[in-house]
């Protein structure tokens, strides 16, 4: 009976556990199902379903006639895992892989194998293979020999990554600019937020084998492209200018330089051409120095100071000054004359023609020496203190001295500011004063940018903003105009007078201030004015009666032994630029008198212009392009491909640099 009994204890124990069991398991179905219920169909949900991103497309650049300045384009970085592959496949194929990969990226088959061998002994996870490589070459290392297992057992790794490129190449890359790791510069950085647009999303759900495949026939959310940026840069005149500069850098082995031109009316820059000087002695847009550089402009500032004097009618271009011999010093510091004997009494018109530095600062030091405020306020009523405020980033800051600032102001500033010396501007700072007097006195802003597009539709337009109606008196203007004309005919530059058009401007020509540093000994040596290192200029307008475009080429560091000052070495370039532009067609020769009608340079400019606005397009180089980014690049640009073969582009059918119109057929041989 009592054995009986401790059975049915053991019995109601385990019944008594069973049913809390089953309690436990209802209310664990409970708190699932109803509790915490939304929690596990969300985590369920992040395994089966995924919001895959749709990256929008950033904006592209586009010169004023519609070519293609910057697009952007797929590249792939392959790399390899050596150790996810059999030893087996690897010996069996080490050899044919790498004579793929020799095939297609140059180097010889056994580089390849003894890489590939030395990646395995370090036991490489991440071999890199090949940098930035198209579409098509990525296809083609795909079905390489052991690459085609895959990821998993042949160790291919391929990264895609958008990059911007530029069809015409290094021209203007700076002023373009880039909007990545190495942070905004150009238009690509000060316009980057029209320009990146909005990402997009698709919900997708998982399938077999690691596959998704989207829920719906739409996406959730369809991605914003970027805006397209309009610029005001011309193709044509961008390419003049480019070389025109290039040629004489590297004839006078200069440091760095740049030129501009500007459309007077209007502000729009046209052309913008900076170039820097490599260790081999090549040229490259190395930094934007027309907008950033900040220096002494040497002579090309004897403009201001000679508008100050008439402004304030203290003198006249008729006005007499003794340039006595050539040499005079003010405060033991000297003043002299590129001239040795000086020019003796000449007008002050002369005195700017041929750029006395005597008989300016004899003129300024005469009228200002007890009122140098009277002449600072003057040159600051031009202009000349304030940044042109372009949309580029890294706008250079100009320096004009206050003399009621004692720790700046010196003894002898008011005569070193009459010809551009203790003071800063920028090439575009300087052009910008220059294209006033051009313009009637009109101060405009120079800009880069006139529209942000989407698609066709216009979305903002950016246009000409008046600084300044009028900066100077007409009768002050008309004089000054005069006097720049006649440095072209007579004066400094008469070097690159033309009977064919008319050109006026200033040179100039300024020593180089090396700040304090330490020298090769190490030791700490005071700042100087070098005399080995110089800064040629050329500042004018063209042509001289009716001008229509505004030009600066500065020029820093041209070696002293070939020629150093600004009519040798930025006035020749200055005239290049407006020949070109003038006589793009040919026109008869003409002489030239004071009363010069420019009808027919005028009409031929016109026409030209005509036939320039049939094309829209300016054929790349796409040679040596992989042939799937050749053809995404020419579509982009609003043409028909046509093409035999695969791999690289060995053969396009219109050269590079000839103008084509939109929907025209290019046909390439690729490899």
């Amino acid at each position: 009976m009592v054995i009986k009994k401790g059975i049915l204890n053991k019995l109601y124990i385990v019944v008594v556990l069973m049913a809390l069991f089953f309690v436990v398991i209802i209310f664990r179905i409970f708190e699932l199902q109803y509790i915490d219920g939304d929690k596990y169909r969300k985590l369920s949900l992040a395994k089966t379903h995924k919001n895959d991103t749709i990256f929008a497309n950033r904006g592209n650049v586009y010169a004023a006639d519609g070519n293609l300045l910057a697009t952007s384009m797929s590249k792939f970085t392959i790399r390899m895992d050596v150790m996810s592959v059999k030893s087996t496949v690897f010996e069996r194929n080490i050899r044919a892989l790498s004579e793929s990969l020799s095939d297609l990226l140059g180097k010889s088959a056994d580089y390849y194998q003894r890489k590939l061998r030395d990646a395995r002994k370090r036991k490489n996870r991440y071999l890199l293979i090949a940098r930035n490589i198209g579409y098509n070459d990525y296809a083609k290392m795909k079905q390489f020999p052991i690459f085609k297992l895959g990821v998993y057992r042949g160790g291919f790794i391929a990264e895609q990554q958008t990059v911007r490129v530029h069809p015409i190449g290094k021209i203007a890359e700076r002023t373009i600019g880039y909007d990545d790791y190495r942070g905004g510069a150009g238009i690509e950085g000060a316009f980057a937020e029209y320009m990146q647009g909005e990402n997009g999303w698709r919900l997708k759900q998982k399938i077999a084998k690691g596959q998704w495949k989207p829920i719906n026939d739409v996406n959730e959310k369809e991605p914003i492209d970027g805006h397209d940026v309009i610029t005001t840069i011309d193709v044509n005149v961008q390419d003049i200018a480019h070389h025109a500069l290039l040629k004489q850098m590297h004839h006078f082995e200069a440091e760095h330089g740049c030129a501009v031109v500007m459309e007077v009316k209007t502000g729009k820059i046209k052309a913008i051409a900076n170039l820097g000087r490599t260790s081999k002695g090549t040229y490259y847009e190395k930094r934007n120095y027309a907008v950033w550089e900040s220096h002494e402009p040497g002579s090309t500032f004897k403009l201001a100071s000679l508008m100050a004097a008439l402004e304030d009618k203290v003198a006249d271009t008729s006005t007499v000054v003794d340039c006595e011999k050539g040499k005079i010093y003010i405060n033991d510091r000297k003043v002299e004359d590129s001239k040795i004997g000086g020019y003796g009494k000449i007008s002050l018109g002369r005195v700017f023609e041929v750029s006395s530095n005597v008989g300016i600062v004899k003129t300024i030091q005469k009228h200002y020496d007890k009122k140098p405020k009277k002449f600072v306020d003057r040159i600051k009523s031009f202009g000349l203190d304030q940044q042109t405020g372009v949309k580029i980033k890294g706008e250079g800051k100009p320096l004009i001295r206050n003399p009621q600032d004692k720790k700046s102001w010196s003894p002898i500033a008011l005569e070193w500011m009459a010809w551009g010396y203790g003071i800063s501007l920028t090439p575009l700072q300087t052009l910008a004063f220059y294209n006033a007097v051009a313009n009637n006195g009109k101060l405009v802003k120079p800009y880069f940018v006139k529209e942000l597009r989407v698609g066709n539709k216009v979305d903002k337009r950016f246009g000409t903003e008046v600084v300044k109606e009028k900066i100077a008196s007409q009768t002050t203007l008309n004089k000054v105009r005069k006097v720049m004309e006649n440095t072209v005919k007579k004066g400094t530059a008469k070097n690159i007078y033309s009977s064919n058009f008319s050109m006026a401007g200033k040179t100039g020509t300024a020593k180089k201030y090396i700040p304090r540093h330490k020298n090769s000994q190490g030791k700490m040596v005071g700042g100087y004015y070098s005399n080995s290192k110089y800064v040629a200029s050329f500042a004018g307008f063209f042509p001289a009666d009716k001008p229509k475009y505004s030009c600066i080429v500065v020029i820093h560091e041209p070696k002293k032994e070939k020629g150093y000052y600004g009519a040798q070495v930025a006035a020749p370039v200055f005239k290049e630029i407006a020949q070109k532009i003038y006589t793009t067609t040919p026109v008869d020769n003409q002489s030239v008198t004071d009363t010069i009608s420019y009808a027919k340079i005028d009409k031929d400019y016109d026409e030209y212009y005509l036939k320039l606005k049939k094309y829209k397009t300016i054929m790349p180089r796409v040679v040596g392009m992989s042939g799937m980014d050749a053809v995404s690049l020419l579509e982009n640009m609003g043409l028909k491909v046509k093409f035999t073969g695969m791999g690289k582009v060995v053969e396009q059918s219109v050269q590079n640099g000839i103008k084509v119109s939109k929907g025209a057929t290019i046909y390439l041989r690729l490899s």
